[in-house]
């Protein structure tokens, strides 16, 4: 009988914990993705008691950011290779980027209660338009992570420029809507500032797409992209 040595031991106990890791930040990804589609819905049904249950789910996200942290660096103890390395970064940065999108998709939800003392606006459609885009950036990017799938990455990085599109073209039409009539003011403020929550959340979703990168090739310079809309003045969002 093959006797297994201690290191083949250590080795697939660091696999498998390593799998595990991916699991559980893939599993925290998918809950701040929840959150952020919710917090749309809640928008659209300017529900307020809906609203303050996603705020108040926010610190389960919180927790498994620290819990994961906590894993990582147990892990970190144990890798020996600059590929391990890499996954040790990733699994630190990965987390804190999704902790980011649970906080930003609270802040949808939390204005939404803001925006429910005002008359229901048109522009709803196209917040949720710019919400969904986003939503969809982060699980493609989370999908990336967990296949080790660097082409997707890459897809999810150069989508980014239609998500700033979407939001400067909202940006631009809210300004609009604020200048035609002052009582627009107020809701188009909380507008404005959903919809750059929502675009920050397109970046975060690309910084994961590029951790995933850094993750697969190390320093290799990432391929060129389009360059991004930065034709809008966003200081009041």
């Amino acid at each position: 009988m093959t006797m297994t040595q201690p290191h083949e031991h250590i080795v697939k106990s660091y696999d498998e914990e390593q799998r595990h890791l991916i699991e559980e930040i893939v599993r925290m990804g998918l809950t701040a993705v929840a959150q952020l589609e919710a917090a749309l819905d809640v928008v659209d049904r300017r529900d307020d008691s809906a609203a303050r249950r996603i705020v108040a789910n926010d610190e389960s996200i919180d927790a498994a950011e620290r819990r994961i942290s906590h894993d990582v660096m147990l892990l970190a103890l144990r890798g020996p290779m600059a590929r391990d390395l890499r996954e040790i970064l990733a699994g630190l940065r990965i987390p804190a980027d999704i902790e980011r999108i649970g906080d930003y998709a609270a802040n949808v939800a939390k204005r939404s209660i803001a925006l429910n003392a005002s008359p229901p606006m048109p522009h709803i459609t196209g917040l949720r338009a710019l919400g969904l885009l986003a939503a969809g950036q982060v699980r493609q990017a989370l999908r990336a992570y967990k296949e080790g799938d660097g082409e997707l990455a890459l897809q999810v990085r150069d989508s980014d420029a239609q998500l700033d599109r979407q939001y400067t073209a909202l940006f631009r039409e809210l300004l609009t809507y604020m200048m035609e009539d002052p009582r627009n003011i107020t809701p188009c403020t909380h507008l404005l500032f959903m919809a750059k929550n929502l675009e920050r959340i397109g970046d975060h979703a690309t910084n994961i797409a590029e951790n995933v990168w850094f993750l697969l090739h190390g320093e290799e310079e990432l391929p060129p992209r389009d360059k991004r809309d930065d034709t809008s003045t966003t200081g009041a969002a």
